[in-house]
């Protein structure tokens, strides 16, 4: 999980979920409680489903 792909890319991760922003990367604190809640889940499904699913080389796990 990481704010800039582009560095994730240079230091050659395999498996590259984009998150929200660098002081916030799984958060947004301009969002109430619960929408945060719902983002924050979101993000951690998406890393669960990449870490189960097979890549040969890099892949980036956009929406």
């Amino acid at each position: 999980m990481c704010t800039v792909v582009p560095i994730s890319l240079t230091v050659g991760a395999n498996r590259i979920i984009p998150t929200i922003a660098i002081p916030h990367p799984l958060g947004n604190p301009t969002l109430d409680a619960k929408d945060e809640y719902e983002l924050r889940y979101h993000l951690v499904e998406k890393a669960l489903k990449a870490l189960s699913t097979e890549v040969e080389g890099q892949k980036v796990f956009e929406d």
